[in-house]
């Protein structure tokens, strides 16, 4: 795979390459900053590409895919990485490679197909996961899946310059308050059947008076006493050989230092060796001490082993039943106790909970509402500037963002209810309100990202009423819808210092319908958007192919009976060959040369 630039500033896609997929036998296509085009007659393999990319995007596999005769397709591209990107393959266990991900796909021919990412085995549900960090593909088949209701807030967000930083905080508060009440209010029964085991687990781990570490330490005596006999020898007579025997090392060494100390009266080259000499005998006598002590205290006798191994079985019978380790058995009984204390205590941490999770829910609220605010405040102004987007791409249409905030009153009142559901009520401490705060299954508005639903709403006819975006019929529509949300989402972004999303934009025959001047606000728009973010298109219009960074020509020839795809990238001689054949058909003139020639200077 070829290696990656970032010096452009924002992430691209590198490289694709298909093999087997559909028509195509064998293709690479290599991808730059900007705006990239792709050409070619129809049925050349365009779309199929984006439907590559659409697959390696998490898109649904079929053996159909698989190219007559052939026993697996592959479709693999390389992707310069993001910090969320690394973060997601973290999570699942996949290793990073730098500054690259690779993802490759491979669909046999009886339907079954696997996933690889870094050429690690990997699930489709990851490239889900992977793909809004690395690109957005609107296809024909892929846009009304890939445009969601979350992907449309975020375009907002983005729009708005929201950050739902402290919605993610208190919601994360909230959450852990919620979760510790409801566990202390639904295992109330089992809590109180549980109190004499717990009770029997604490006092059996109290009464063994566990220190971190013993087993280690007291197997360590233990094998010292086992080979007591052993080491008590081996301690003697390395002492013996050191410092005490006759020939003993210290010995040596001290008739050694004498006649070297001898020699340094007449010659002072040898002061250092005398002064080693005695360091040297000062440490043998210090490992002979050692060795010396350590002998005297072995002790042989049996009743030490007995205790040390009676102490290590203690030991082993509580980690069998509460944990590997010791730390484990210690950390067991103080979870018991806790327990213990909150079945003694529940009256009182009932309260402490209680209002936590007051607080932590008005904290949520706060940060919810504030978010709603911005939102709001940002809808009209995306309607707007969107609207006037699209209606440049040869349409006609009416636009509105909706910001739909969750009823968190009644929310909350239901999941009381829920909550509190088959507990005794006759307790006071019962049926006291939860101050208002909502269980995440009473009221799954509340999210990290706040309780909104954003919702892009239009009316291609006049007359009609609005309604989702979604529910467009034509591909060719949306996608151009797409492409003017996001040129009116860059533009804003701009004025406003917002960095653009790391992420390759994808679009798929946007031109169907359009032609002349809307034709052009269309390759403008893409050349607008490409400045801040890699952007790939495929189209028949000559007018927009004038405005790419990068020209790439997809082209079909048959050889020895099968049809073959080959894709191009473009030299300025080959580019303005292609739109002049894009101009005048299969044969290319001298005017159609001049005129692509006068198109592409212009677009410059």
């Amino acid at each position: 795979m070829l290696r990656s630039d970032s010096r452009h500033g924002f992430i691209m896609l590198v490289e694709l390459r298909a093999e087997n997929y559909a028509v195509i036998d064998h293709v690479i296509a290599v991808f730059g900053p900007g705006l990239n085009l792709l050409t070619g007659e129809t049925g050349a393999g365009k779309s199929i590409l984006v439907d590559a990319l659409a697959l390696l995007m998490g898109g649904k596999a079929s053996a159909d895919l698989v190219r007559h005769g052939a026993e697996k397709s592959v479709v693999a591209c390389v992707f310069e990485s993001t910090p969320g990107a690394e973060n997601i393959l973290e999570a699942n266990g996949i290793d990073s490679e730098g500054a690259e991900i690779i993802l490759r796909r491979e669909i046999l021919a009886n339907g079954k197909g696997r996933v690889f990412i870094n050429n690690q085995p990997a699930t489709v549900a990851v490239l889900r996961r992977l793909a809004p960090e690395l690109a957005l593909v609107h296809a024909q088949t892929e846009t009304l899946s890939s445009f969601d209701h979350a992907q449309q807030r975020l375009l907002l967000d983005r729009f708005a310059g929201v950050s739902t930083d402290a919605a993610a905080v208190t919601y994360a508060r909230w959450r852990t308050a919620r979760a510790r009440l409801d566990e202390l209010l639904h295992g109330e029964q089992d809590r109180l059947r549980m109190v004499d085991l717990w009770t029997y687990q604490r006092n059996e781990i109290e009464a063994a008076c566990l220190k971190p570490g013993e087993d280690e330490e007291l197997e360590t005596e233990k094998r010292v006493l086992a080979n007591a006999e052993k080491l008590y020898a081996a301690a003697m007579s390395a002492f013996e050989q050191l410092y005490e025997g006759e020939a003993s090392a210290e010995t040596a060494l001290v008739a050694a230092l004498r006649n070297v100390e001898e020699l340094a009266r007449y010659d002072l080259r040898f002061a250092d060796a005398a002064q080693q000499l005695a360091g040297a005998r000062a440490t043998i006598s210090d490992i002979g001490a050692t060795l010396r002590d350590y002998a005297a205290g072995i002790n042989a006798g049996p009743e030490p082993l007995a205790e040390i191994e009676d102490r290590l079985a203690l030991l082993d019978r509580l980690k069998r039943k509460y944990g590997k380790t010791v730390a484990d058995v210690i950390a067991f009984g103080e979870d018991v106790e806790r327990k213990l204390a909150e079945v003694e205590d529940r009256d009182e941490i009932l309260k402490t909970l209680r209002k936590e999770l007051h607080e932590a829910a008005e904290a949520y609220r706060q940060a919810a509402a504030a978010l709603t605010a911005e939102r709001k405040a940002a809808a009209s102004r995306l309607a707007k500037a969107a609207e006037s987007q699209i209606n440049s791409l040869a349409m006609k249409v009416r636009f509105a963002v909706t910001v739909c905030s969750a009823n968190e009153d009644a929310a909350s009142h239901s999941s009381q209810k829920a909550v509190l559901k088959g507990h005794d009520f006759s307790r006071a401490e019962d049926s006291a309100p939860l101050d208002g705060a909502s269980a995440p299954e009473g009221n799954s508005a509340w999210t990290a990202e706040g309780w909104d639903m954003v919702e892009f709403r239009i009316a291609t006819n006049a007359g009609e009423p609005l309604k989702p975006l979604v529910e467009i019929a034509s591909g060719g529509e949306l996608s151009r819808v797409m492409l003017a949300l996001k040129v009116a989402v860059e533009e804003h972004s701009a004025k406003t210092s917002i960095k653009p999303t790391p992420r390759t934009l994808i679009f798929d025959e946007i031109d169907i319908g359009i032609g002349g001047r809307a034709a052009e606000a269309v390759g403008q728009k893409l050349k607008a958007l490409g400045r801040g973010q890699q952007v790939l298109c495929v189209t028949h219009l000559p007018q927009i192919a004038a405005f790419a960074d990068q020209h790439l020509a997809v082209e079909k020839r048959e050889d020895r009976g099968r049809t073959k795809t080959q894709i191009r990238t473009l030299d300025d001689l080959a580019r303005t060959q292609e739109i002049a054949r894009m101009l005048s058909g299969a044969k290319v003139t001298d005017t159609s040369l001049q005129h692509a020639a006068q198109m592409i200077a212009t677009s410059r």
